[in-house]
C-alpha cells in the first residue's frame, strides 16, 4: 500500500476532526481521538499540525472556503434579490447537512475561548454570512418586496437564528429528513411574513 503524502494525511486528519466533532462534540474532542480515527499516532497528528489550535484553524479555513465558494456561486447565479437570499440560505443549510459539525464548531465558546485568532475567524465567517443576508434583504426592500416597516437587522437575526435552530434540531434528530428541504420550506414561510 502506497504511503500517503503529507497533504493527503493532513486532509485525513481534518476530515477525522470534522467527523468526530459531530459525533462527540468539538469541546470534548482530543488529538488522541483523532489519531485513533485516522489510524496514526498522536505524534503523527502533531507532525502535521504543531498545535491543536493549528488543527482547528485548518478546519475553520476549510469550512470558510466551502462557505465562501458557495456564497459567491449563489450571488453570481441569482441576480434577483429574493432568489439570491434563498440561495445563500440554501448554501448554509446544505453545508450544515454535509458537515454537521459546522454549527457546533462555529458556535463553540470553549473551542475559541483561548485562541483570539480562531475566535476572530469563526466570528468573521458568521459576520460574512449575515452581511450577505443583509445585502439581499436590502435589495428586496428596495424592490418593494418587503413590508415597509420591516427592520432589516431584525430580519437578518431571524433568518440566521432560523438556520441555526433548524440545524441544531436536525443534528439531534435521527437525520432521516433533508435539512435543506425542510429548512427552505420554513424560510419561504418566514419570507412571506416579511412581505406583509
Amino acid at each position: 500500500m502506497a504511503r500517503k503524502s503529507a497533504a493527503e494525511r493532513k486532509a485525513d486528519i481534518v476530515a477525522a476532526l470534522l467527523l468526530l466533532a459531530d459525533r462527540i462534540g468539538p469541546d470534548r474532542l482530543t488529538t488522541t481521538d483523532i489519531a485513533r480515527e485516522v489510524g496514526v499516532t498522536q505524534a503523527a497528528v502533531f507532525r502535521h499540525f504543531p498545535t491543536k489550535a493549528a488543527l482547528w484553524t485548518s478546519a475553520a479555513e476549510g469550512i470558510a472556503a466551502r462557505l465562501e465558494s458557495g456564497w459567491q456561486a449563489a450571488i453570481a447565479a441569482n441576480p434577483r434579490p429574493r432568489d439570491r437570499l434563498r440561495a445563500l440560505l440554501a448554501v448554509h443549510l446544505s453545508l450544515n447537512e454535509t458537515c454537521p459539525a459546522m454549527p457546533a464548531i462555529l458556535n463553540s465558546r470553549e473551542l475559541a475561548a483561548d485562541d483570539v485568532a480562531l475566535r476572530a475567524r469563526f466570528g468573521g465567517i458568521l459576520t460574512q454570512f449575515r452581511a450577505h443576508l443583509g445585502e439581499a434583504l436590502a435589495a428586496m426592500a428596495q424592490d418593494g418586496a418587503l413590508a415597509a416597516d420591516l427592520d432589516l437587522a431584525e430580519a437578518v437575526d431571524l433568518l440566521a437564528a432560523l438556520v441555526l435552530g433548524l440545524t441544531l434540531r436536525w443534528g439531534q434528530s435521527p437525520r432521516d429528513t433533508s435539512l435543506g428541504d425542510h429548512g427552505m420550506r420554513l424560510i419561504d414561510r418566514q419570507l412571506a411574513l416579511f412581505a406583509r
